[in-house]
């Protein structure tokens, strides 16, 4: 068995393609989520103050 020093030892190519493929798999991941997170409406206050009194007029 050889016996490497501690500064001989490095993550080498594996390593490389490992980290790569997190870092591409991270882009489509966040670029799909922004996507996602714009088709998202949020409501104004002034439409949920609108709506609460139409929905009062109605109870009436």
């Amino acid at each position: 068995m050889m016996v490497l020093a501690a500064g001989e030892v490095s993550p080498g190519l594996l390593g490389f393609v490992v980290v790569a493929l997190l870092g591409f798999a991270l882009y489509f991941l966040v670029k799909s989520m922004n996507k996602q997170m714009g088709k998202i409406e949020v409501p104004h206050e002034r439409d949920l103050a609108d709506e609460e009194r139409e929905l009062e007029k109605k109870a009436e």
